[in-house]
C-alpha cells in the first residue's frame, strides 16, 4: 500500500479506502460483525488506514462496528463519516430529520463521536446536496466543527461541481475551512463525472474518493449467470457487454476483472488531486481479491484499450470548446493537447 495527501492538506492516507456500508446486517444483505471484523483486519493489514463510513449506513451498525475495530490504534486510522440523510427508524414526524441544515449537521456529529467512540473524526463529509440549506450556513456550520477540535477535515459528496467551487470560494473568502475531498460514483462503466464533477475537482484540488468503481457488480462479470439480469435490473446488455469485454481483458493480464476495473480507477490521471477508490466488500475473500489490485498496473496501453470500451461523451461546451476548430481560432494554429490541459505541443 502506498500513500497520498488527501487533496489540499496533509494528511496521509492509503490509495485505497475501505468503504463500510457492508459492516452489519440490518439491510439484509450486508456482512456480520466477525466478518467486518475479518475485513478490517485484512485492509489494516495490508497497510490500508483509511475507512469509509456514514451515520446512517446499516442504519448506525456500520459507525458503530468501526468504532471498535479502531480501537487498538485509534491515531492511526484515517476515519471519514457522513451526515445529511434522514433517519427514518426514529423522529418519523421531525421535518429537521434530514438536510445539510445546521440543526441537523449539530446532531449528527455527535452521534458519529458517540457511536464510533472516539473525540474526533477525521474526515466528516456532507453526504448529499439538499439545495436548500445555504452554502454560507453549511461551511460556517463546518468550519465551527472543525474550530471547537470535533473535526479534523472536511469533505462533501454527491453534490453538482459548481455549487462545491461556490462553496470552497466562500469559505476561502470567509477564512474558513474548505472542503478537501470529493467523494462521487465513478468506473469504467459510468464515466459521466469526467464532464465536471472530475475537472472541478483537479482544479479545486480536492481528493478524488470514488465508489461504484466495479460497476454495480456488473464489471467483475458475475451477471452473466443464469438469471442474473431479472436480479439486477441495472445490468443492461450494453453494461453486460463491457463485463464481458472486461472479463477477456483481465484474462489476458492474468487478474480477476475486479482488479482490472479498480486499477483503471486507481491510475486515472489525478493532476495534484489523487483518485482513491472505495473498497466495498461483504466477504473477506471479496476484499482479499480487491486487494490484489496492489500487485500490478496496468500499461498505458491497457488502459487505453479499457477507455476504448467505454468512451464518454462529455457534451457542450467541453466538446465544442476541445473541437480543433475553436483551438485554432483562439490560437491561431493546429496544436496537439496532452493529458496535462496546461500543456501544448505546438506540430
Amino acid at each position: 500500500m502506498r500513500y497520498k495527501l488527501l487533496g489540499r492538506s496533509g494528511l496521509r492516507v492509503s490509495e485505497l479506502a475501505l468503504g463500510t456500508m457492508t459492516f452489519g446486517e440490518d439491510w439484509g444483505w450486508g456482512a456480520s460483525k466477525e466478518e467486518s471484523q475479518r475485513i478490517f483486519d485484512a485492509f489494516a493489514e495490508a497497510g490500508g488506514n483509511f475507512i469509509d463510513t456514514a451515520v446512517n449506513y446499516t442504519n448506525g451498525s456500520a459507525e458503530a462496528y468501526v468504532g471498535d475495530f479502531i480501537q487498538k490504534d485509534r491515531d492511526y486510522f484515517v476515519v471519514a463519516t457522513k451526515y445529511t440523510l434522514r433517519d427514518n427508524h426514529n423522529n418519523k414526524r421531525d421535518p429537521n430529520a434530514g438536510g445539510n441544515h445546521r440543526k441537523r449537521m449539530m446532531q449528527e456529529v455527535e452521534k458519529s463521536l458517540k457511536r464510533l467512540k472516539t473525540d474526533y473524526i477525521d474526515l466528516y463529509y456532507l453526504h448529499m446536496w439538499d439545495y436548500y440549506t445555504p452554502e454560507e450556513e453549511v461551511m460556517r456550520s463546518l468550519d465551527d466543527l472543525v474550530r471547537a477540535g470535533k473535526v479534523r477535515y472536511l469533505g462533501i459528496s454527491d453534490t453538482p461541481a459548481w455549487v462545491i467551487s461556490k462553496a470552497n470560494m466562500l469559505a476561502e473568502w470567509r477564512g474558513w475551512s474548505r472542503f478537501v475531498a470529493n467523494q462521487f460514483p465513478y468506473s469504467l462503466a459510468s464515466r459521466t463525472p469526467e464532464r465536471d464533477i472530475i475537472p472541478m475537482s483537479r482544479s479545486e484540488e480536492l481528493a478524488m474518493c470514488v465508489w461504484g468503481i466495479l460497476g454495480g457488480g456488473t464489471l467483475t462479470g458475475k451477471y452473466r449467470e443464469a438469471d442474473a439480469t431479472k436480479r439486477y435490473s441495472s445490468a443492461s446488455e450494453e453494461r453486460l457487454t463491457l463485463s464481458d469485454k472486461v472479463v477477456d481483458l483481465a484474462k489476458e493480464y492474468g487478474a480477476s476483472p475486479a482488479q482490472v476495473a479498480i486499477n483503471w480507477t486507481r491510475q486515472r490521471p489525478g493532476h495534484g488531486a489523487p483518485m482513491i477508490p472505495i473498497l466495498g466488500a461483504r466477504s473477506l475473500a471479496q476484499l482479499e481479491d480487491n486487494l490484489g489490485a496492489l500487485n500490478f498496473a496496468l500499461t498505458a496501453e491497457q488502459v487505453a484499450a479499457l477507455d476504448a470500451l467505454s468512451p464518454v461523451e462529455l457534451g457542450f461546451p467541453h466538446d465544442f470548446l476541445r473541437g480543433e476548430t475553436v483551438m485554432d481560432l483562439i490560437y491561431g494554429q493546429t496544436y496537439k493537447q496532452t493529458d496535462n490541459h496546461r500543456e501544448f505541443l505546438w506540430r
